[in-house]
Order: structure tokens, then C-alpha cells, then sequence
């Protein structure tokens, strides 16, 4: 895709919504399996400045962007007391699930928005080339940070389903290495072993939705 002022604009929808919606799902599961901390706290609300972290969603996701043409961040992590959850192991994987399970939803309906551009384009063009590059980077977006979540190390939501259905002296020793979580993701980031994992992941998923022909073509030629 060409970096125009139109393309960027229409990154700003579906980066916003990727972002907040996956951190309202974590809330709103939370709240209906006993803990009610994100909801007492306002964090299950689609407003994005509930959810920015000034470096994790600013800073660090443009300079890996502008150097990498990797897109790499994190919101602001929605706060779930799992005493108060009903079940507490099952129900921080189930809470931790719903993060990613909502972007492969919205990948979906993104890629219908495609579909929809597809068949405005020859009655406007203006009008279908920004449902496209909107649905293009809607689904891009989304699955990008759906699989980046489910890679197995804490705090990531991977590591987090790991964690909660391992059995407790695992669960203990995986716990322990989480402060190390992000450093070894930034490594993996600038070494590109990342990327190279996870784009076989997303260029499948992209394949099998509709309108990811059109994703294809214009994203990896």
C-alpha cells in the first residue's frame, strides 16, 4: 500500500478499535464470571482513552512500525481479581481468551467491509478504496495482535491460558519468569524471530476469510 494521507487515515478506525474492544472483552468476561473490578474501575467501556498507555500504545507501536513494519504494543492491561471469579483457574483462561477470541471476530467482520468495498468501488471509487484500505488493515490489525497475544509467555494472553491450566508447581515456576516476559518479546521483535513466526499464522488466517484475496494482493503482492 502507498503511505497517502488517506491510507493512514484509514488505519486510525480499526487500530483504535482492535486496541479497545480487545480490552473491553477481557472486562466484560471478568464481569460475568464474579469479578467486577474493570467494571467499578470504567474499564469496560469502548472510550480508547480508558485504555492508552501513554508508551505501550503510542511510542513503542510507532517506532516499531516506522523500523520494523511491525506493529507491536500493548494497551493498558485491564485489572481482574481472580479471587472473585467463580472459578478462578478456568476463568482467567476464559478471561484471558476473550482478548484475542474478540480480534478474530472483528478480523471477520473487517473482512466484510472489504467484501462491501469491493462492491461499492465501481459505483464510487472514493468510497470503495476506503472501505477497502479501512477493511485491510482492519483485518491486518486484528490478527496481528491476535497472534501476538497467544504467544505462550506471560504477560501475554498466551501465557496467561498457559498459566492458568498448568498444573500449580508449573504455574509457580512460569510466574517467575514473567517480569522477564517483555524483554524476551523485544528480543524476539529485533531479531525478527517474531515476525517470522507469526506471519505463516496470519497470512493463513488471511487466506480463509473473505475478501483476503484482495488483503493478499495488496499487502504481500
Amino acid at each position: 500500500m502507498q503511505s497517502t494521507i488517506p491510507t493512514w487515515a484509514a488505519m486510525i478506525l480499526p487500530t483504535i478499535l482492535a486496541i479497545t474492544v480487545h480490552e473491553v472483552a477481557h472486562g466484560w468476561v471478568a464481569s460475568r464470571l464474579g469479578d467486577q473490578t474493570a467494571l467499578r474501575l470504567g474499564r469496560v467501556t469502548l472510550n480508547p482513552l480508558r485504555h492508552v498507555d501513554p508508551l505501550g500504545t503510542l511510542v513503542v507501536p510507532a517506532l516499531t512500525y516506522a523500523f520494523g513494519g511491525l506493529l507491536f504494543g500493548w494497551a493498558k492491561p485491564v485489572p481482574v481479581d481472580w479471587r472473585n471469579l467463580h472459578h478462578p483457574r478456568r476463568d482467567m483462561a476464559l478471561v484471558a481468551l476473550a482478548g484475542p477470541g474478540v480480534n478474530l471476530v472483528m478480523a471477520l467482520l473487517w473482512a466484510l467491509v472489504i467484501q462491501a468495498g469491493a462492491l461499492a468501488f465501481p459505483l464510487s471509487q472514493g468510497l470503495g478504496l476506503a472501505l477497502i484500505y479501512s477493511g485491510v488493515f482492519g483485518v491486518l490489525i486484528n490478527l496481528w495482535l491476535m497472534a501476538l497475544n497467544l504467544v505462550p509467555i506471560l504477560p501475554l494472553d498466551g501465557g496467561r491460558i498457559i498459566h492458568a491450566l498448568a498444573p500449580a508447581p508449573l504455574a509457580r515456576v512460569l510466574a517467575r519468569f514473567e517480569p522477564l516476559g517483555l524483554i524476551i518479546l523485544l528480543i524476539l521483535l529485533a531479531t525478527g524471530i517474531l515476525g517470522a513466526l507469526l506471519r505463516p499464522m496470519v497470512q493463513t488466517l488471511i487466506g480463509l476469510l473473505p475478501g483476503g484475496t484482495i488483503v493478499q494482493d495488496l499487502v504481500f503482492g
